[in-house]
């Protein structure tokens, strides 16, 4: 094959006829809701990825919670590393199952892009506020379609919309990120329950640490060997019974004593107070779409600094 920038899509369409036949390949795709001419070297799902990084709603998930408000502890998870750790888990099982990479990476990349400063405290002050509702997966699609313009592929934002809630994504690779989604929080927010002393490793019911190890990279490894033995060669990604039970057991004991305890979430009705009257400022001076699309989109940081500022001119 000869050497120039033609021939890289054509080298890309033969690396895609190796896939499974169950990935979605790039001359597949729906395609774009605006026309534009495709890059010569990166398929479509290559270019949504690129978007995604170099956008500036995801340079602001660097300052965004994850579980613990405003972490001045260099250790604990952002909402920015949670994505990378998501995007890393996702693109592992993309490719021990030989699906789209490119495409799970772009879905994993953006799927937390409408997240509001403090997490799903912020996320469920909106929610109390907002007429029909926020829900930070429509939120981000609305980030990615409306505010940076992206201009993404079908199946980007289906994977992205639907990592959450009860529809299931319409490719392999956007129930890859679902899945992963679950995994790396359940497992970094253990780490950083415990580097916070909400709770200590021997507070863990014993049938989890027998089933899924003591360790980070033990309970991911479990996990991942499981899906794979479910779901190569398979038209869903899915994984046994017993390990679905123990994963949904698990998350609903995160809950109960990391998501709800009093020590993690002692801040939250003032974080969500913050949010309200941001929320409630900006709507009378603009519409409410308007004031959503600001709030949202501030870090923690922004949101506590001009929330004094607020307050202060009244």
């Amino acid at each position: 094959m000869e050497n120039n920038l033609e021939n890289i899509i054509e080298m890309y369409k033969e690396k895609e006829e190796t896939l499974s036949p169950y990935a979605m390949k790039f001359v597949n795709s729906k395609g774009r809701e605006n026309f534009e001419e495709e890059c010569v070297y990166r398929t479509p799902f290559m270019r949504d990825r690129d978007r995604i990084l170099h956008s500036k709603a995801f340079r602001r998930l660097k300052r965004k919670t994850q579980v613990f408000f405003n972490p001045t502890n260099d250790h604990l998870m952002t909402r920015l590393t949670h994505t990378l750790e998501v995007s890393q888990i996702s693109r592992t099982i993309a490719r021990i199952l030989n699906l789209n990479e490119d495409l799970t990476e772009a879905i994993a990349l953006g799927h937390d892009l409408g997240h509001t400063p403090f997490g799903h405290s912020g996320e469920d002050a909106l929610n109390q506020v907002v007429a029909g509702g926020f829900s930070h997966n429509v939120h981000s699609v609305r980030v990615v379609k409306h505010i940076e313009k992206l201009n993404l592929c079908y199946e980007t934002l289906d994977g992205i919309l639907n990592h959450t809630g009860p529809n299931k994504p319409c490719t392999l690779e956007g129930q890859i990120v679902k899945i992963a989604d679950r995994i790396a929080y359940l497992n970094h927010d253990i780490e950083d329950a415990i580097r916070k002393k909400v709770i200590k490793i021997t507070d863990i019911p014993r049938e989890f640490l027998e089933y899924f190890g003591v360790r980070k990279n033990q309970r991911i490894t479990k996990v991942v060997q499981d899906i794979y033995i479910h779901s190569v060669n398979q038209p869903e990604i899915s994984m046994s019974k017993g390990c679905a039970e123990y994963l949904n057991k698990l998350r609903a004991w995160m809950f109960e004593n990391v998501y709800f305890n009093e020590r993690a979430k002692k801040k939250e009705q003032n974080v969500k107070d913050i949010v309200i009257d941001l929320f409630n400022y900006y709507k009378e001076k603009d519409c409410e779409q308007l004031a959503i699309d600001y709030v949202a989109g501030m870090s923690d940081q922004f949101a506590l600094k001009t929330y004094k500022e607020i307050k202060c001119k009244l």
